[in-house]
């Protein structure tokens, strides 16, 4: 099912499960209109990764094709899950440079930096002569890019990381420091809620416990954004036992954690359901703003799993709704206001806040 935006920008959902389909849309759509990047996102329990990534590299040759399994698709129709979804970005358009970095859980700094300076360096490589040649064809037919290259404000990165690597703090830390102004957005790969492996691929390679790292330049205005609509309320909870390797929390205010999280919701330990983390999250105050640390589950012991980094003695706050459909559509009238008109959104979506929504 192909879906155009006035921009160029194109999206394929797979409804029906139809692997060749799916791609021979994705090869058609590219060869009417050259694509510049394409991503692509799918239920790994749906499809067989290995062909899918490999009918991908056949057909879409010198194309930066890159994607992940999923929990979970957003697609032009709304919230969809065990199917799969790409988005074309088109060569006149956008332009992209991407890798893929292995073994993130062993990553260090310098390494993460030094691939952030090579993807830049790529970019501007591929830049060059799409420009020399646009100036030399104006007003011919083509693919040229139309961007200017110096311009700071034109390009954002991707990165899609494996979700169950336990590296997404350090990860995003260390590409921060690479990326300096440009703004990164993205999310962790999912595997359909299993919680057993994740896949990452890109230009024809597929692995786990890896991320995708991807440049943007665009030509086309942008804004990033992220939307919060939790607000934190009086109740503290202390991290007095915890293994941060895990990502498991014991205690909270020295009680067991499950049993003190969940009198503070007025339920009991045997109540507490992922429906139940998500309208409730715990929250971190970061320099000045509270980030969401996500509960994946309650363990026969008591403790809590978490999606996110913990370690003892931070000070968790319980948070409260301030109603996700008020909240979303105040965030897309200010990006209205300020970019004059929405073509289409490139939205990464928390698995909790997926959870909350069905709720």
């Amino acid at each position: 099912m192909l879906h155009q935006y006035p921009s160029g920008i194109s999206s394929i959902y797979d409804a029906e499960q139809d692997l060749n389909g799916f791609v021979d849309e994705i090869k058609s759509a590219h060869t009417k209109r050259p694509c510049g990047l394409i991503l692509v996102f799918y239920c790994p329990v749906k499809y067989s990764s290995g062909i899918l990534v490999d009918m991908l590299a056949a057909v879409l040759p010198g194309v930066d094709c890159c994607g992940c399994s999923s929990s979970g698709e957003v697609t032009p129709d709304g919230l969809e899950s065990g199917n799969a979804v790409a988005v074309l970005f088109p060569a006149d358009k956008f332009v992209a440079a991407a890798s893929l970095l292995h073994s993130v859980n062993h990553l260090g700094l310098e390494e993460i930096v030094h691939e952030v300076a090579a993807l830049r360096s790529e970019l501007r490589q591929k830049l060059q002569p799409q420009l020399a040649q646009s100036d030399t064809t104006a007003g011919k037919a083509g693919a040229q890019f139309s961007g200017l290259p110096d311009n700071p404000d034109s390009i954002f990165a991707i990165s899609l990381i494996d979700g169950l690597s336990y590296s997404e703090e350090s990860i995003t830390s260390a590409l921060k420091i690479g990326l300096g102004d440009i703004p990164l957005i993205g999310g962790s790969a999912g595997d359909s809620l299993q919680f057993k492996a994740t896949e990452q691929f890109c230009d024809g390679q597929m692995h786990s416990n890896s991320t995708v790292l991807i440049l943007v330049q665009s030509a086309l205005r942008f804004e990033t954004f992220t939307n919060r609509n939790f607000l934190p309320t009086e109740c503290k909870f202390v991290v007095t036992e915890s293994d941060p390797d895990s990502r498991t929390v014991f205690e909270f205010n020295a009680e067991p954690a499950a049993h003190a999280y969940a009198q503070a919701l007025r339920l009991k330990p045997e109540e507490l359901t992922s429906e139940v983390f998500a309208s409730n999250p715990v929250v971190l105050r970061v320099g000045g703003e509270f980030y969401c640390r996500s509960i994946q589950q309650v363990n026969e012991d008591a403790s809590l799993t978490f999606f996110c980094a913990i370690d003892n003695g931070i000070v968790l706050t319980l948070a409260k709704s301030t109603g996700m459909v008020a909240s979303t559509r105040d965030m897309l009238a200010r990006l209205e206001t300020s970019l004059g008109g929405i073509d289409m959104i490139l939205g990464f979506d928390c698995v909790l806040r997926r959870l909350d929504a069905s709720n």
